[in-house]
């Protein structure tokens, strides 16, 4: 680790050892969250990062501290060289990790334990096959759920990450806790965040209260035990009394975690994302192909990072479409 300059740390004192890349902006499923109804304007291919510059650029992150890699897209899986790309990022000494769709990722289960990858965060918003259908614009519902039984019965760490919204899928929370009981995941609840496209409504969002709220009237309160979160965790983690797994709530909306965050995105056309809510990038691709070093790139993208929200740290400016708006939609940022 490179510790004379340190690049990775920003004007508030946050070190960002966390690196989100995303692999690809396509996606097997058409998440009405995360995709605009009409679709999305996708890079050229030659825009997007080969996996030579994804491992260059990730090399130069760890090499500089980054301990952690996750692979996000759009669906990295559904990226043609995903194996080769996941083969030479295991050579790096981090934690790699993914979150997946689920979809075909049983096509990938040994590839997946030889590069030593033991946490997978699935999306699922629904335990019901027509909402499914209704929220992702696909029928996969039995695939998914299968894939996450076999992801279980294959001993790997699954994160099951469920975006809430408020008169489609509230009324599931109760029932997704309720799978902890006999599963050892963790089931985590999102708040409903706005990104281009993705028609935000504060009205539809399910808060940090409300889940908590619909929590107490399911559950003694004696029953609903609060974990210790592990350092720079996005999540307030609970667990019912006796159950094999745990529930969580992220609430990036309502009760964001800026004063701990870690985290950068690596956009699949290569550009630096300092914050999820930031409009702002910084391209990393053109300086690699052009032979520049990308490490001043990174010091100025980390050093103008907001203390909050990109920016929006006001519940009030954070309903203005046209400062949110301004956002990618989320397919293209990566999860």
């Amino acid at each position: 680790m490179n510790t004379n300059n340190n690049i990775l740390q920003d004007s508030f004192g946050r070190q960002h050892t966390y690196l989100r890349v995303s692999l690809t902006e396509l996606c097997n499923l058409r998440c009405t969250y995360c995709m605009p109804a009409e679709g999305i304007q996708l890079s050229p291919r030659s825009h997007i990062m080969s996996y030579d510059e994804v491992y260059e650029i990730a090399k130069t992150f760890v090499d500089h501290g980054v301990t952690k890699i996750r692979l996000t897209g759009g669906e990295p899986l559904v990226r043609r060289d995903a194996d080769i790309i996941l083969k030479k990022l295991s050579t790096l000494p981090v934690e790699l990790s993914i979150t997946s769709n689920a979809v075909i990722i049983d096509r990938f289960i040994d590839i997946l334990k030889s590069c030593n990858i033991k946490n997978i965060n699935v999306s699922l918003d629904s335990l019901n096959a027509e909402k499914f259908k209704t929220i992702t614009r696909r029928n996969d519902f039995e695939k998914v759920y299968s894939n996450i039984m076999l992801l279980i019965k294959e001993s790997f760490n699954v994160k099951l990450n469920a975006v809430l919204i408020k008169g489609f899928n509230d009324n599931e929370i109760i029932d997704f806790i309720k799978l902890t009981k006999e599963l050892p995941i963790s089931v985590r609840f999102i708040e409903f965040m706005p990104f281009d496209g993705n028609k935000w409504d504060k009205a539809k969002m399910v808060s940090y209260a409300e889940i908590m709220e619909i929590v107490y009237t399911n559950f003694n309160e004696k029953e609903i035990i609060r974990i210790q979160d592990a350092p720079n965790d996005t999540s307030k983690n609970y667990i019912i009394k006796d159950y094999k797994g745990s529930f969580a709530i992220i609430s990036s909306v309502t009760n964001p975690f800026c004063d701990s965050c870690n985290r950068i995105r690596l956009t699949a056309n290569g550009r630096l994302k300092n914050c999820l809510f930031s409009s702002s990038e910084s391209d990393l691709l053109t300086p690699l192909r052009e032979g520049k070093p990308i490490e001043p790139i990174i010091k100025k993208a980390i050093q103008s990072k907001f203390k909050m929200r990109g920016g929006m740290d006001t519940q009030e400016k954070l309903e203005q479409p046209d400062l949110h708006g301004n956002n990618r939609s989320m397919i293209t940022i990566g999860g």
